[in-house]
């Protein structure tokens, strides 16, 4: 009952107060000018007389400085008044006043006036009496009003942490926000699929909250900190998300952009107030999700040489986590995909004692992810999740999701009850080769180019051992490109230099496959030659995997190498991986070039069946170069 009244309690609005008192100073100044609805017009003493000696005027009200004049009815009729004869709705104003007049001595002019009434020109007139008060009330009442909006500003504007925008004294509290049980939606370790190695550790430290003299009493201590590292959309949120719900502790959760504000000094404000409220309510968590905006490695890019702002905030958060007088009851989480510019006081053991690396699912997890965000979706019950894992490979967690998202997009889009194996086949395809446009004009020329060229990825993979094997190639334009063949790779741990060969010779097997049946290259190899072009320099300057430059790398994991202006190698070893890079490129071409020769009618027989049915699978490359020889058989997803 008491909430209802708290509830229904009267809130008067601000925009009502500033209505209010803008109203007010309009009054004042509306009703301090002598305004009259009747609209009086201002002339000038000569004319007046003239008005008074013509037997015009009626009477006269006036003051010390003012005189109000109402004209007689005969008078309101003529020519010479007719800009004050209409009144309110057009109706004659009779009562008036009709003209306002400023007087210079009073005296005098009542004296004038005395005079006018004994000749009979006037038949009346008065004089206000003199009161003080209203001079007052207009000079202080604005003073009183200045007075009091200041004080309720300054009131709105020293409020606490959870004001809004406006309050400036507030700018330095910390925006994090504190789980509710109650009202935010609970995430538990249930809902994380995968991530077995992640969750043993994170659970951990829900556990050391909730049972410390488990730990405690053989002398172990609990970790200040862990980072989430890892790939975009691989569940480090969602963890966090999962600890909130599962640790019986407030939970603070913020942005690292949280911290940074254009004014000078907020941001380690904001981190001191963040861990002071903590500390008051600890044992308690903090996750502070994209850390990197504010832990880069100090020192770097900072080319003004003055005061940064960042960096500030970085060391109150350093000192904070572990300084002087840090409380160990404050367990801080962060979450970020990008540790290698992270600073290396940061990442010490201490403030992270703990780097959690979340990486992208295997077709195990895979399996666990669909299984978690399959619940919700009305699906066939023949539905193989273990085959749909196969089919996702290099996909995170939030791809996943999306998948199943696609899936039933489409199934309803088709007017489906249920969604089946082939709507997640389509959404895959979708996701990876975007949406088919089925209404793009292709001349039949142009047509045959893309299937010669589709075909040509096809046969050559086909032919070889480490190739990543064939699951479905078309030729119907799906996002930016105009055909598409999809592979299943291989999810490998280490790749050796054949692997990686094969794999470059299989991409250009279209361009190879355009210059063996038209002995001319068009520009629709842009996205494989930037392909083959990344993996043979990675080659050789990452992996070391060149003869000439031998055991050699130029790779930095720290990332610091994006700052420096000058290369790690000479030019003269800049030649050299120009060259080298040219040759293992040009010589996977010529070999793509040599096993299309050798299977020239099957690339044309393969081109033509391309272009009638748009779309091929494994079983179409079978029926013509038969069976693979190399024991590397896959499930497809052939069309039921």
């Amino acid at each position: 009952m008491s909430d209802n009244k708290k509830n229904s309690k009267f809130k008067l609005s601000p925009w009502a107060i500033y209505g209010l008192i803008i109203g007010l100073f309009l009054l004042i100044n509306i009703f301090g000018n002598g305004f009259d609805f009747n609209s009086p017009k201002q002339t000038t003493l000569s004319k007046f007389y003239q008005y008074l000696d013509s037997n015009q005027v009626e009477k006269v009200v006036f003051s010390n400085t003012k005189a109000s004049i109402i004209l007689k009815k005969e008078a309101l009729t003529t020519k010479t008044h007719s800009k004050v004869k209409d009144g309110t709705f057009g109706k004659i104003n009779e009562k008036g006043p009709h003209y306002i007049i400023e007087i210079g001595n009073s005296e005098l002019f009542q004296k004038t006036l005395e005079e006018a009434r004994q000749k009979g020109l006037i038949s009346e007139y008065e004089k206000e009496p003199e009161s003080a008060w209203g001079e007052i009330i207009s000079l202080l009442l604005p003073i009183i009003l200045i007075v009091g909006l200041w004080v309720f500003m300054m009131r709105r504007m020293s409020g606490g942490s959870g004001g809004g925008g406006g309050q400036i004294f507030s700018i330095g509290k910390s925006k994090a926000k504190l789980f509710d049980e109650k009202n935010d939606v609970k995430v538990t370790f249930e809902n994380v699929a995968g991530l077995e190695g992640a969750k043993e550790e994170i659970e951990e430290i829900v556990e050391f909250l909730k049972n410390p003299e488990k730990y405690t009493s053989i002398g172990g201590k609990i970790p200040k900190g862990a980072l989430l590292v890892g790939p975009p959309g691989t569940g480090k949120t969602l963890l966090a998300k999962a600890v909130a719900g599962e640790a019986k502790v407030p939970f603070f959760s913020l942005s690292g952009s949280d911290f940074v504000e254009m004014f000078v000094g907020v941001g380690a404000s904001r981190v001191r107030d963040l861990f002071k409220q903590a500390k008051e309510k600890s044992p308690a968590i903090i996750f502070i999700d994209e850390i990197d905006a504010v832990g880069r490695a100090r020192g770097k890019s900072n080319m003004s040489g003055g005061n940064d702002e960042r960096e500030n905030t970085l060391n109150q958060l350093l000192t904070e986590m572990d300084g002087f007088g840090t409380n160990t009851n404050v367990i801080v989480l962060a979450a970020t995909n990008r540790a290698d510019v992270l600073d290396k006081a940061l990442m010490r053991a201490g403030r992270f004692d703990r780097q959690i690396y979340v990486d992208l699912p295997d077709v195990r997890e895979r399996k666990e992810i669909f299984e978690v965000h399959l619940k919700p979706i009305k699906k066939e019950e023949e539905l193989d999740t273990e085959f749909l894992a196969k089919q996702t490979p290099g996909f995170s967690g939030a791809d996943i999701a999306n998948v199943c998202n696609e899936a039933a997009l489409i199934a309803a889009r088709k007017n489906k009850k249920a969604v089946n194996k082939q709507d997640f086949l389509d959404a895959v395809d979708r996701i990876v080769g975007g949406l088919e446009k089925k209404n793009k004009i292709v001349t039949p020329a142009e047509k045959r180019a893309i299937a010669i060229h589709e075909a040509g990825h096809a046969t050559v993979s086909w032919m070889l051992e480490h190739a990543a094997p064939l699951v479905k190639v078309t030729i119907v334009p799906r996002g930016q490109s105009l055909g598409a063949a999809w592979y299943l790779p291989e999810e490998r741990l280490i790749v050796h230099p054949e692997q990686m060969l094969d794999e470059m010779c299989a991409t250009m097997g279209g361009r190879a496959a355009e210059k063996v049946i038209f002995n001319k290259i068009s520009t629709g190899a842009l996205s494989d030659l930037e392909k083959v072009t990344k993996q043979a320099r990675a080659m050789v300057t990452i992996y070391g995997l060149n003869d000439k430059l031998g055991n050699v790398t130029y790779y930095d994991s720290s990332g610091q190498s994006e700052y420096n202006f000058s290369k790690p190698y000479s030019e003269e070893t800049a030649r050299i991986i120009d060259k080298e890079i040219s040759e293992l490129i040009e010589g996977q071409y010529d070999r793509a070039i040599q096993l299309l020769e050798e299977n020239k009618d099957k690339l044309n027989q393969l081109a033509d069946i391309l272009i009638e049915k748009e779309v091929i699978f494994k079983d179409d490359l079978e029926a013509i170069f038969g069976e693979r020889t190399f024991n590397k058989d896959i499930e497809t997803n052939t069309e039921e």
